[in-house]
């Protein structure tokens, strides 16, 4: 078995764009060379058009999107001062809430059932007059899409000084994402999913209520943000001050990525995305198995299913992945043994992908 040939459909790193890879392979240029240095401003300019965003402040942070969980929250977190009401509804609101307390929030976590999205009035009840409310738009441990647009106006109509931070993570290139008009102040994603980029990079972006309210001196020197967008995007006087070493290889690649989708077509990716997940859908249906996410919150590029009972979760993965080269996800938490999470992005996103998929889990049950 080639593992170049093995096809990567779980919540994680998901097959690259070729276009992506061919960035890779190409000859390094130094982090400061004019040429990386047009490159990475390029690179911003099509993260602002794929976010949505006019943001200044739109930038590839060096690191998974882990990294970019945590320098929202330790340059949005002051702490001891700061009230975060964090949504709740799977594995990576949990994590929110760990790593704003981390950072010294008052941290008031919302519950709800995995599965279900977002419930903006059991935001809104939480606390009268939070600093910061988080929510994750796609959540990928539950493959639910919640509404971040209807939470944005529910809290700025409320104050507008309250910072709304959402993790983008899944959502991505895949999905519609319309940071300005939906009102995210801190938005953070991954390369390795929709935008069809080997993990390693968090695309990110600041709107200027939150450069305006943000802690000036984080504990944290790598993710401050002041210091690094003084080497992203210029100081006061115009001028670059060197922060970290770039990964100029995975900006390349990013910067490729990008190129693919935004030649495309957002729309026509988003088109794509669709495609291939209500076919994905249906023929799990089909098959008689149960979807887990609720329905009309279901997210095309990440499929949760339900294990039929009696069904040994990890052997099937196990063959579908020595038999057909084809890697899908375990659940996450209290699900791993019982939901299967099986990935559409990027450059798998494509109906082909999932008659594979469903052919080879027709034989398997």
């Amino acid at each position: 078995m080639s593992l170049i040939d093995r096809i990567l459909l779980g919540p994680g790193p998901c097959n690259p764009y070729p276009e992506a890879t061919a960035a890779l392979a190409a000859p390094l240029l130094g982090h400061l060379d004019p040429e990386f240095l047009r490159v990475l401003d390029e690179t911003c300019d099509r993260l602002r058009t794929v976010w949505g965003t006019t943001n200044r402040r739109t930038l590839p942070l060096s690191g998974t999107g882990s990294i970019g969980m945590e320098a929202a929250f330790a340059n949005a977190v002051h702490p001891g001062r700061t009230t975060a009401v964090v949504a709740v509804n799977g594995l990576f609101g949990q994590r929110m809430v760990d790593v704003a307390t981390r950072y010294g929030a008052t941290v008031i976590p919302v519950e709800h059932t995995w599965g279900q999205p977002v419930d903006t009035d059991k935001i809104l009840d939480a606390h009268p007059d939070p600093d910061i409310v988080a929510a994750v738009h796609a959540e990928t441990s539950t493959g639910v899409r919640s509404d971040i647009a209807a939470l944005g106006r529910a809290v700025h109509d409320r104050n507008p000084d309250a910072l709304l931070i959402a993790d983008c993570v899944t959502s991505l290139a895949g999905i519609e994402v319309a940071a300005d008009e939906w009102g995210i102040d801190i938005g953070y994603a991954g390369t390795q999913k929709c935008i069809g980029v080997a993990p390693g990079l968090a695309p990110f972006t600041v709107s200027e209520r939150a450069w305006r309210h943000r802690n000036p001196t984080p504990p944290t020197w790598y993710l401050d943000l002041g210091l690094i967008g003084d080497y992203v995007s210029g100081n006061a006087t115009g001028g670059r001050t060197y922060h970290h070493t770039a990964p100029t290889a995975m900006i390349a690649s990013l910067h490729a990525g990008l190129g693919r989708v935004l030649e495309e077509g957002l729309d026509a990716v988003f088109e794509r995305h669709r495609a291939a997940g209500e076919r994905l859908q249906t023929g799990l249906q089909e098959l008689g198995l149960e979807l887990f996410a609720a329905e009309n919150h279901r997210l095309p590029e990440l499929t949760t299913v339900k294990v039929p009972d009696g069904v040994d979760s990890a052997k099937v993965r196990h063959r579908l992945l020595t038999e057909y080269d084809i890697e899908i996800g375990a659940g996450a938490g209290a699900y791993a043994q019982s939901v299967w999470r099986i990935g559409l992005m990027g450059h798998n996103a494509r109906q082909e992908r999932a008659e594979l998929v469903l052919a080879a889990l027709a034989r398997l049950l």
